[in-house]
């Protein structure tokens, strides 16, 4: 029943962010004659922010992503962590998932390893990241979601990726996460995917 909700969420999800592509990219800062230009939207809390794929994982994975980490977000599918990084951004980007009910969208997030590629999609841009860590921590441990993970107050030069979810399945004790860097961003254009989701 879960698993059929939020399937049902991620359509509607789906239709919300090609709604919202079809207009003037939000991220991209607009400046008028003698004025700054404006601070990049990310999105409000509960709607949806971008396209999370995985394609070392399936290449049919993909999952919309919403703004938010609160219970109900989570049931819609995978959240960004609300005053981290934006996709693509300087600083540490962090999402996190279900691994079991709702969709599991991070069911097989141990599958992934060293030198496996994620995805980001956002409205004008694809950002890949390289996987360069997994770690099990515990539930406690926010230095993770840091914009320098583990260092706080450090400021953030790299562009990075914190993906979490729950360890082991079916238990909630600790948390499972994998730790990826930028490696490439690449404008969107029609027909012109980035590399990792491109195929052989």
């Amino acid at each position: 029943v879960t698993n059929l909700y939020t399937d049902q969420q991620q359509s509607q999800l789906g239709r919300e962010l090609s709604r919202e592509w079809a207009g003037p990219d939000p991220t991209r800062p607009v400046r008028k004659p003698g004025q700054p230009a404006t601070v990049p939207v990310v999105a409000a809390l509960g709607r949806a922010l971008a396209r999370i794929y995985l394609p070392s994982i399936s290449r049919d994975y993909v999952r919309v992503v919403v703004e938010g980490v609160a219970t109900e977000d989570l049931k819609r599918g995978p959240g960004h962590y609300p005053g981290t990084a934006a996709p693509g951004a300087v600083g540490n980007t962090v999402i996190s998932g279900h691994r079991t009910t709702y969709g599991a969208p991070f069911n097989r997030l141990a599958e992934l390893r060293t030198g496996d590629q994620v995805v980001l999609e956002t409205q004008g841009s694809w950002f890949t990241y390289r996987v360069s860590e997994l770690q099990i921590v515990q539930p406690t441990a926010i230095a993770v979601t840091y914009p320098v993970p583990g260092q706080f107050g450090a400021i953030a030069t790299k562009r990075l990726l914190t993906l979490t979810t729950c360890n082991p399945e079916y238990s909630a004790r600790q948390r499972l996460i994998v730790r990826a860097e930028l490696v490439a961003s690449l404008a969107k254009r029609a027909g012109v995917l980035p590399p990792a989701l491109a195929g052989p």
